[in-house]
């Protein structure tokens, strides 16, 4: 109070007395173990008080943002946009949409959308491959022979459909040229293999299958030892 001096008035002066009465007032009573607070009107005065002037200050601040927003306003009332279109160079860019079909098209790409997903499961055909029969590949292959006389292993493969089948025509031509009834041509190493008919037309070949390893000897055979038979109870 004396800093302020002259420049405080007498009702300026009195509520900031009333202020700091009233707050060293409430710090004493709750210092004191049994402290009451004198003059509790008082002290609903300044809590009115202090209400009133947070409402106050609440209302200064939507007032201040709400004459920003008029300024603002106001300003972007002055800007018009222009009304043109794209310019040539954007334009071509994006390609035209053309739907080219109809209600019927739309119906059956929602029902194959909304059809039941398959169950998925592991498949084993990769595992287990398909058998390749080399009797069967070898009669085909001495019958294109007999009529062409001489072909290239390149066209007695030709309509393969896989590698096994490749292959089995090429072990078939092995057990052809053991039986004496083909002959093997080739220029150039690596070159193309030429295959040449020798045999009979009238004779009858018996072809292996090459089914696995062959059967393992009998028991007591020469060579293969007999369990004892107290080992085998």
């Amino acid at each position: 109070m004396r800093a302020a001096g002259p420049a405080w008035d007498l009702e300026q002066t009195t509520s900031f007395l009333l202020v700091a009465s009233t707050l060293l007032d409430l710090k004493a009573a709750r210092l004191l173990p049994q402290g009451d607070v004198e003059d509790e009107e008082d002290l609903a005065l300044l809590e009115a008080r202090d209400l009133l002037f947070a409402r106050l200050m609440q209302y200064k601040a939507f007032k201040l943002v709400a004459a920003v927003l008029d300024t603002r306003l106001a300003g972007e009332s002055k800007r018009h946009p222009r009304a043109v279109g794209l310019e040539d160079r954007f334009a071509t860019l994006l390609p035209e949409v053309l739907i080219g079909i109809g209600l019927d098209q739309f119906a059956a790409l929602a029902a194959r959308a909304m059809e039941p997903k398959p169950v998925l499961e592991v498949s084993l055909h990769h595992i287990h491959a398909a058998q390749v029969s080399v009797r069967e590949q070898a009669t085909l292959v001495v019958e294109r022979l007999r009529r062409s006389g001489t072909m290239t292993f390149r066209a007695l493969c030709g309509d393969s459909p896989d590698t096994l089948t490749t292959v089995a025509r090429f072990l078939s031509l092995l057990e052809l040229f053991r039986e004496g009834a083909v002959a093997f041509d080739q220029v150039t190493p690596l070159g193309e293999l030429t295959v040449r008919w020798t045999g009979s037309d009238d004779d009858d070949f018996e072809i292996d299958e090459f089914e696995g390893a062959p059967p393992e000897p009998a028991a007591g055979a020469e060579g293969t030892p007999v369990p004892d038979q107290e080992e085998t109870t």
